[in-house]
């Protein structure tokens, strides 16, 4: 039976504990399809209506979902480009953009369909993954103690209401210099809890962000660095490992880049040595 948010469901199992067997409920996170439906004003065919993603997720935050996507693929620069969200159907999304914002489709070429584990797997070819007409956060000053960076993965946990019922999903959180974790969303899909972020804080007109960072419950892949250079996030620490592509591309934007993050120390690949 799933729960009244959506999220969670429980299951039937035996469990196995040495001598022990027992049948038990379990909670488990919800896994279901999110189609996103764009209407847009294309610059040679006029107003058009297609399907532009379907995603695995976690349902919950689908709003915010879809306006992070949205954002975190340029098809949208501020949350005043839309003109309607329409979510009144189970697992799609509708979204109208204004008549003055025009898009081309093509300027993305991806196969619109994205795994609850990896959003950049469902990219036509690399060159998709282009991050041009972004620049280099030059300006990039923002620093944590270190005693307040190391106490972050704790407080993230404490947040992780999902995951304390079902250890089967990952979380994505702001946080500010003082060592304060802000705001937490949760999803099976690492790209997506960041999605849910970033939309949640395009939303309260909070971006570009400069004066707080992202931890991220999991690994570093190269899209979470894209999507937070996107949100003009300065600092983005993860209690897992870094992929080579986000440490090149962190390196590329200056963006502080923290991994292996835990209550004793952290290693810092880029950026602004914390004090």
């Amino acid at each position: 039976m799933t729960d009244s948010e959506n999220n969670s469901s429980s299951t039937s199992i035996i469990r196995i504990r040495a001598n022990d067997k027992s049948e038990l409920e379990d909670i488990v996170a919800v896994e279901e399809p999110l189609e996103i439906r764009l209407g847009f004003t294309d610059q040679h065919k006029g107003r058009i209506h297609k399907s532009i993603s379907i995603t695995m997720r976690t349902p919950g935050d689908d709003v915010n979902l879809a306006c992070g996507f949205l954002f975190s693929e340029s098809i949208i620069s501020n949350i005043s480009d839309i003109d309607t969200i329409d979510d009144s159907a189970e697992n799609v999304i509708r979204i109208e953009l204004n008549e003055d914002r025009v898009f081309d489709l093509s300027r993305i070429d991806r196969h619109f369909y994205t795994t609850s584990s990896c959003g950049v797997c469902g990219k036509a070819s690399l060159e998709a993954l282009s991050t041009s007409g972004y620049d280099a956060l030059l300006d990039n000053t923002f620093t944590i103690s270190q005693k307040n960076l190391c106490g972050l993965g704790a407080k993230l946990r404490d947040k992780q209401s999902l995951f304390h019922q079902t250890g089967g999903c990952h979380a994505t959180g702001t946080f500010n210099a003082d060592g304060n974790v802000i705001d937490v969303t949760e999803d099976v899909g690492r790209h997506n809890a960041m999605d849910k972020l970033i939309g949640s804080m395009l939303r309260s007109r909070l971006l570009p962000m400069q004066n707080m960072g992202i931890i991220v419950s999991g690994r570093t892949s190269f899209e979470l660095i894209q999507k937070a250079l996107v949100a003009g996030c300065p600092m983005l620490v993860s209690v897992g490992a870094p992929s080579s592509l986000a440490i090149g591309l962190a390196e590329e934007f200056n963006i502080t880049l923290i991994g292996f993050l835990s209550s004793t120390g952290f290693n810092l690949y880029h950026g602004n040595l914390p004090e």
